[in-house]
Parts: structure tokens; sequence; C-alpha cells
């Protein structure tokens, strides 16, 4: 299936129904009185989080979305019929903004999350509610309450713990194909991977955390060159960055640590907050250099690219010091669980969940 991570949707929500204006009409009761009922609710629109779902291409066909209108009151006291509310399942990690403003509306960020699109209007009252001792005999009645129309942003963000940054052939999907069961396209020419994938590793039986793999970055990615900027906002929610350089590139011309810096500069120009996330440095493809040759390259690497963080040397492909990247990730990732929520719950908008009664 399509990977689609952004849509565009018009949603209405039902009007409420009219009011009547009716009087009690039986035999030998002259003067019964008014008995109008009130108009039913119109139906209101809601999202709701399905973790069973993984692509909003539902929504690039299906783009209006209208609940139906609650019934008219009637006589004999009988209330109009509510509408029923209309439900659009999304992806976990979708996120709604007003397609005019940018501004955010509600974050499904959990599987079941639920958030209101657009509000059915009320029923109108009927004539049973203006009675009064100086007006026994009201006719007055409301109209129903247009319902909310709205048009409205959904984008996708992948929920993943951990995020793989580099260029196209860095080696990313190799990695996530060795340490986990997703099975993205491997090939030797660029751009193999065209959507992000995620992949479950498993440190042992009990401890386990999600990979996110995007389309390689190149220079100028962050004025739209190239696949990876279009995914880049996937690696949001991330926690930590695994920063893949090819160390031993098959063409000579390609210097890794200009390489290495142009993703640190594509990184801080499309997001600041993405920059400063946790990153740590992946040397890839070591099998490829002779083993006496190692040390003095990565020293040489190290100095010129100017990291003083973390940093591991594998072979994604041979599986050499994969085992000890993943059981590094999850300790960091155990270590580090409260402060990453905290900052969450601080960011997170505040959610219509229900429509006003």
């Amino acid at each position: 299936m399509k990977f689609v991570d952004e849509a565009i949707i018009e949603v209405h929500a039902g009007k409420g129904g009219d009011g009547c204006a009716s009087f009690r009409r039986e035999k030998f009761i002259p003067r019964g009185g008014p008995d109008g009922g009130d108009g039913g609710r119109g139906g209101s629109i809601y999202a709701v989080a399905d973790r069973n779902l993984n692509t909003l291409i539902d929504f690039r066909y299906a783009r209006i979305h209208r609940a139906r209108n609650g019934e008219n009151g009637r006589g004999s006291d009988q209330y109009g019929k509510s509408a029923p509310d209309v439900v659009l399942r999304v992806p976990v990690g979708t996120m709604v903004l007003d397609s005019a403003t940018g501004e955010l509306l509600a974050d499904l960020d959990h599987d079941g999350s639920r958030a209101l699109l657009a509000a059915g209007g009320a029923g109108g009252l009927g004539n049973l509610h203006f009675k009064s001792s100086i007006n026994r005999a009201p006719r007055q009645f409301t109209r129903g309450v247009p319902g909310e129309d709205r048009r409205l942003k959904l984008e996708l963000k992948l929920l993943a713990d951990v995020g793989l940054l580099g260029m196209p052939n860095a080696g990313k999907s190799t990695l996530i194909r060795s340490v986990s069961a997703a099975r993205p396209k491997v090939a030797d020419y660029p751009f193999t991977t065209l959507a992000p994938s995620l992949g479950v590793v498993r440190a042992d039986m009990n401890r386990s955390f999600v990979l996110a793999d995007i389309p390689g970055l190149i220079e100028g990615a962050a004025e739209g060159v190239g696949l990876g900027h279009q995914f880049l906002r996937h690696l949001a929610r991330t926690r930590l960055l695994l920063h893949l350089v090819d160390f031993a590139p098959v063409d000579f011309d390609v210097d890794p640590v200009r390489e290495a810096k142009a993703i640190v500069r594509e990184l801080k120009r499309y997001d600041e907050a993405l920059y400063r996330k946790p990153r740590w440095l992946v040397l890839n493809k070591i099998d490829l250099i002779p083993a006496s040759e190692r040390e003095r390259a990565i020293k040489r690497f190290l100095k010129g690219f100017g990291w003083k963080g973390r940093s591991f040397i594998i072979s994604a492909l041979t599986g050499d010091g994969c085992r000890e990247l993943v059981f590094a990730v999850m300790d960091y990732l155990q270590r580090e669980p409260q402060r990453h929520r905290d900052a969450e719950k601080k960011n997170k908008p505040r959610t219509r969940k229900s429509a006003p009664k």
C-alpha cells in the first residue's frame, strides 16, 4: 500500500433538528396546552487513532466527510432523534491542524486517543419550553443550530524511539534489516528507500525499541532537494538519533567527513529542535577497511568531523558491532524515559474530546 503522510479534508457536522410548535388535542381535553418536542442534535465528527493503520491514503481520495442532521421535534412531546456521530479512523501519530492557520488542534499519539473535529449543532426547543403563567399557549419554538464546518490538515508522524539519519546508501536499511524483522528494500543505488519504515528491535526477551528508517538526506534537503526532507518530521517524536556514515565509500571522490557535516548542517537548517535531539555517530561498513588501517582511519575521521560525542563502529552487513549498539541504545532509552515524557506532556495541545451538551 502506498505510504501517504498528509492529507487535507473537510468536515461538516450535522445541523440540529428544529423544535416543534404543537398543542395537545384529545377528546375531553379542550385546552391541552403545548406539547411540541425538541429537535435532535446533529451528528459530530471525531478522529480516533487506530494502531492497525499506518497511512493516510484513504483521506487522499475521501476528502469530504459529512454527518447527518438531527430530526425535527414532533407533537405529543416527541423529541427528534439525534444523528449518529461519524468516526474517522487514523493512524497512531496523526496530528490534526487547522489548514488555514496551521494551529495544532489535536495530537493522537496513542491507540484509542480521540479528538472532536467538528461538533454537531444543538437541537431547537419546542414550544413546550415557552409556557408560562401569562402565556399558556405559546407558539414560539427555536430552530436547530448549524453544525461546525472545518477544513483540516492531517499530518502523520511515525512513533519511534530511535531514528536513523544519513546520506543515501549509508546502510540505514541494511542496519534495520540486521537488527529487526523489518525488510526494507536494499540495493547498491541511491534512494532505494522511498518511504519511512519501522522495525522492532529486541535487545532481549523483555526489552525492545522501535527504530525508524527514512530516505537518505542530501545537501539542500532543507530547501526540498531529494526525498529525505519530506520525511524528516517522522523523526520528531524519536528520543535518540543515530547518524549513520558510509565509512568506506566505493567512490574515492566521496569524503565521509564532508558528507557527515552536510547531514548535520541540513538537520539544523530544517529544524532546530531536531538538531538538538541526542545524536550518536555510527560509522558503518567497517568490514571494507583493512584491520591494520581501521584505528588510524577512525581517528582521522573523528578529528576532521570534530565529534566528541558517543560513537560506534559497525558493519550492518556482517553484524559486527550491531549487538553492542543495540544494547547501548536500549540502556539509554531505559535511563531517559521520564524526561522525554515530561517534555511531550508540556508541548501537547489541549484536545476537544466531546461535543458540548
